[in-house]
């Protein structure tokens, strides 16, 4: 497996375009964690992300994670779902115990979830839910 990384993904224009390698890492195993609010669709994009891994003939694992409070309030800790995934190219047998990547849809998902990840780890993140209504929901006091 290659992963991509670009640690400047606007070229210093301040521009967010599409992002250009600039380091190409072989890695024999990889696990993924989608997070979002419930409802959010992490489910499915855990499912999708699972079949395409084992298209390319990788082994896996996986680890649905749904909120125990049914119609949490969107945003705030306890309505977030997430999906974890655990592929390689040999035997797998654990969904994996800490998120590599970790693909966050909003501040509560972070929050909920940052501490799982390793340090080096990578965080994908959609911005536009960084709002500051959304961020107070979840304490934080400025955008992390």
């Amino acid at each position: 497996m290659s992963t991509t990384v670009d640690g400047d993904l606007d070229g210093g224009t301040g521009d967010v375009g599409p992002a250009r390698p600039t380091e190409i890492r072989r890695l024999d195993r990889v696990v993924v964690r989608f997070a979002g609010d419930s409802g959010d669709g992490m489910q499915l994009t855990g499912d999708r992300f699972t079949s395409e891994a084992a298209a390319f003939g990788n082994d896996l694992a996986t680890l649905p994670n749904f909120p125990a409070e049914i119609r949490a309030p969107a945003g705030t800790l306890p309505g977030v779902s997430s999906f974890q995934l655990h592929f390689a190219d040999y035997d797998i047998l654990t969904p994996g115990d800490r998120p590599d990547v970790l693909v966050v849809m909003n501040p509560a998902a972070l929050k909920a979830n940052i501490a799982d990840l390793p340090a080096g780890g990578t965080v994908i993140v959609n911005t536009d839910e960084f709002t500051k209504r959304n961020l107070t929901k979840v304490g934080y006091t400025a955008d992390p």
